[in-house]
């Protein structure tokens, strides 16, 4: 077969793969999603590779009941030099698709349903564009089709075109994992395996290319790229525990409420709360949820409430994260009972008595509920176990944490901070060294032919932007970072317990590009997506498997 025809195979069983698999419904925690690998897997088993080399076809269990399970395909050419191309088969809900939910699985029916829709009624911009893209029949509709069915299709059918070569140099492991759109816990399930994997296949991991979306508002050029990192993701929360007291008499006490805003002032969209590196800029924290921790209506003065925040980083450590958060905090506590002290002082004509407060992190709580005695730790450790089903982080954070400032008997004003839900790492290139820029050198050079052959651009972006499970692909967590984040995480369910072995390897994002995933006009732009993206990816795996 020519390159050409090559070339045009892959891009045809890319597409016809990705329609396929979208109408494989898999949303995050349903028995769909659970079901899904096992379709793929007989879906691969029917293909000649795997017909006769069964062996190297099976899946890994990841977690849930009914049991949800990685897909895991090899590929084998000559040596042990091996690439990892990985995907997740999960998806977000169905439910905003309305009237036609029914249809959010199968594409080409969806896509002129929303076509009627769109051409019914009066439209905003963002569904003016939606109109537009739709009409220009380069973009497609459906659940999960862009995030990211088509990246998975992409990578099987750069696997296939592998397997079809003549005593290729190196192997391609691909492998498809569940949960990400939840805890990534298929891909740091297969994360755990893989060393196992490779001993038992005789692998030498060289890099991993991870298969995610990424959207573009514009002609495509930021989603036609090849990502040299991800961003990392913290959610730092904010117990703030006030003194009550009845609103009539509001400076016999603290109001959480009154601390709880000088917090988010001083933290939500704050520009020097940013990072900036590798040449681009992360955005600002922002405050993801706050709430008083009550039922019902009273009269008294707040004396708990929640904040949590999303804090994304291009740089910053959960050693520096932590640090800063409890610098800002503390500062906002002070600020907050200076300019109460302040006001009682003006009101009742009189010097107030200076307001003390303090701020404890999650891990320096537990010490004061260990002094304590008895066993209050024990019946923590029964509720975190009791909620950990649940898949609501703050939640189950917010509960654990209310609890144990109870046990302890904290009294505020005071601030109890830590961590809400799982730390996604920041990973790049540049951290493999030689390695790394030998890579993108290489990378360089295929993404310039490929982008000659299919007379489009290709580009660097420095961070994929959104959170993904490249955190956790091919990434080895420093020790000191995972003690720090367990201790300061009330639930165990959303910490990452990493075991040691795990393998360490490069990798990058090279994915499809559309608009609007997980919204109702979720799009992916078909020619890049079928046509460019699955010769560039594997051109890419070739490349990265030469010595």
């Amino acid at each position: 077969m020519t390159t050409e025809n090559a070339i045009q195979t892959a891009a045809a069983r890319a597409k016809n793969l990705s329609l396929l698999m979208t109408r494989w419904p898999s949303v995050t925690g349903s028995p769909d999603e659970a079901a899904f690998s096992e379709r793929l897997r007989a879906h691969l088993a029917e293909t000649p590779y795997f017909k006769n080399h069964p062996d190297q076809l099976f899946t890994v269990d990841s977690h849930g009941e009914p049991m949800t399970q990685n897909v895991v395909a090899l590929v084998r050419g000559r040596g042990r030099r091996t690439v990892v191309m990985a995907g997740h088969f999960d998806t977000v809900s169905i439910a905003n698709y309305g009237t036609l939910a029914p249809l959010a699985c199968d594409p080409e029916p969806l896509t002129e349903a929303l076509l009627q829709e769109l051409r019914s009624r009066p439209l905003n911009g963002a569904e003016a564009k939606a109109l537009k893209d739709f009409e220009s029949g380069d973009f497609i509709a459906g659940r999960g089709l862009l995030d990211m069915k088509s990246g998975l299709a992409t990578g099987i059918a750069a696997l296939e075109r592998f397997s079809g070569q003549e005593a290729p140099e190196g192997n391609i492991l691909f492998v498809a994992t569940p949960d990400e759109e939840n805890r990534s816990r298929g891909m740091r399930s297969l994360r755990n395996a893989l060393p196992e994997i490779a001993r038992r296949f005789d692998l030498d991991i060289v890099g991993g290319i991870n298969l995610d979306a990424s959207s573009c508002e514009r002609d495509g050029e930021e989603g036609r790229a090849v990502y040299l990192g991800s961003i990392g993701k913290f959610a730092p929360f904010a117990f703030v525990i006030g003194r009550p007291t009845h609103a009539g008499y509001p400076f016999n006490g603290t109001s959480a409420h009154r601390i709880s805003a000088e917090i988010v002032s001083a933290i939500d969209t704050v520009p020097e709360l940013s990072d900036e590196a590798f040449g681009e800029r992360s955005p600002p924290p922002v405050c993801l949820e706050a709430r008083d921790i009550r039922d019902g209506y009273d009269v008294t003065t707040p004396d708990r409430v929640w904040l949590s925040f999303n804090w994304l980083t291009h740089r910053r450590s959960p050693v520096d994260i932590m640090g800063e958060f409890r610098a800002v905090v503390t500062g906002a506590l002070a600020a907050a009972l200076e300019t109460q002290d302040a006001h009682q002082a003006r009101y009742r004509g009189r010097p107030a008595a200076q307001t003390e407060g303090t701020v404890l992190t999650y891990a320096e709580l537990l010490e004061r509920v260990k002094d304590r005695g008895g066993d209050v730790l024990t019946r923590l450790a029964a509720l975190d176990r009791s909620l950990s089903g649940g898949t609501d982080p703050l939640k189950v954070s917010r509960e654990i944490v209310a609890a144990a400032a109870t046990e302890a008997g904290i009294e505020g004003p005071a601030v109890i901070i830590g961590f809400g839900s799982l730390h996604y790492p920041l990973v790049h290139l540049e951290r493999a060294g030689d390695t790394g820029r030998a890579i993108q050198t290489r990378l360089e050079a295929v993404m310039q032919e490929a982008a000659h052959r299919h007379g489009t651009s290709i580009k660097f972006k420095q961070i994929f932007a959104g959170i993904s499970d490249m955190s956790f692909f091919g990434h080895r967590p420093d020790a000191g970072e995972t003690g720090l984040l367990a201790a300061n995480t009330p639930s165990a369910a959303f910490t990452d317990n990493a075991p040691d072995g795990l393998l360490s390897f490069p990798t990058v994002n090279i994915g499809p590009w559309g608009r609007d995933y997980h919204q109702k006009w979720e799009r992916v732009h078909a020619p890049y997506t079928f046509e460019v993206l699955p010769d560039l990816v594997f051109e890419s795996a070739l490349v990265w498997l030469r010595e």
